[in-house]
C-alpha cells in the first residue's frame, strides 16, 4: 500500500508537471527571438557589415546555436528585423487609431515612422547585402506602410480636422527625404518639428 501511495503521488506530481511548462519553452522561445533582433538591430547599426553572430549572441545573453535556432543565416536575421519593425510600426496605427483623437494619433505615428526611417539607414549597410536583394522585402514593407498612413490620413480628414491635396505617401517622403543627407540625432529632432510643421500646414488649409 505504501508503495502505491508512493507511485500515485509520483504520478500526481509528473501530471502537476506535464501541465506546468508547455507554454513556457514558447514564451521563452519568442523572448529570446525579439532579444535577438533587438541586439543585432543596435549592433548592425554600429557596425554594420563587420558585425558577427557570435558578438550579437554573446551581447544578448544566449548561445550560438540559439540564434541559429531562430536565424538559420545572416540574412534570415536580417530580414526579420526589418520584417519586425514593419509589421510594428503598421500595428501602431491601428492601435493608434483606436486609442487616439485623428490628427493626434497621426502626428504620433509619424514619429514612430520617423525612429523607423533612422534604424533603416542604420541597418541600411547589412540590408544592401541580402543575397538576392532588397526589392521583395521593401515591396512587401511598403504596403504595410502605406496602407498604416492611409487609415490615419483617412480617418483625420473625414473629421474635417485637416485637409490633404496630396498623396498621404509625399508626407513620408518629407520626413525620410533628409535620411539621405544625415540621419544622426540632430535629423531626428529637425524631422519631428517638420512633423509639427506638416500637421499645421494641413490644418491651415482646410
Amino acid at each position: 500500500m505504501e508503495g502505491s501511495s508512493a507511485y500515485q503521488g509520483d504520478l500526481s506530481e509528473m501530471a502537476k508537471k506535464s501541465d506546468e511548462p508547455v507554454r513556457k519553452p514558447r514564451a521563452d522561445a519568442e523572448r529570446n527571438r525579439l532579444l535577438l533582433m533587438e541586439t543585432a538591430k543596435t549592433v548592425f547599426a554600429d557596425k554594420g557589415s563587420s558585425a558577427n553572430l557570435e558578438e550579437i549572441a554573446r551581447i544578448a545573453g544566449v548561445g550560438i546555436g540559439t540564434l541559429y535556432r531562430h536565424f538559420p543565416t545572416r540574412d534570415a536575421l536580417v530580414s526579420a528585423i526589418y520584417r519586425n519593425e514593419t509589421t510594428q510600426l503598421a500595428a501602431a496605427a491601428k492601435g493608434l487609431a483606436e486609442t487616439h483623437p485623428p490628427v493626434e494619433a497621426l502626428r504620433l505615428w509619424l514619429v514612430q515612422f520617423v525612429d523607423y526611417v533612422v534604424t533603416k539607414h542604420g541597418m541600411s549597410e547589412v540590408l544592401e547585402s541580402l543575397v538576392g536583394g532588397t526589392s521583395e522585402l521593401y515591396a512587401d514593407s511598403a504596403s504595410l506602410i502605406i496602407g498604416a498612413v492611409n487609415l490615419l490620413v483617412d480617418r483625420a480628414v473625414a473629421t474635417g480636422e485637416i485637409h490633404l491635396a496630396m498623396d498621404p505617401l509625399d508626407i513620408l517622403r518629407a520626413l525620410a527625404g533628409g535620411a539621405s543627407i544625415s540621419c544622426g540625432p540632430a535629423w531626428r529632432d529637425a524631422a519631428r518639428q517638420l512633423i509639427d510643421i506638416l500637421i499645421a500646414g494641413m490644418k491651415a488649409s482646410r
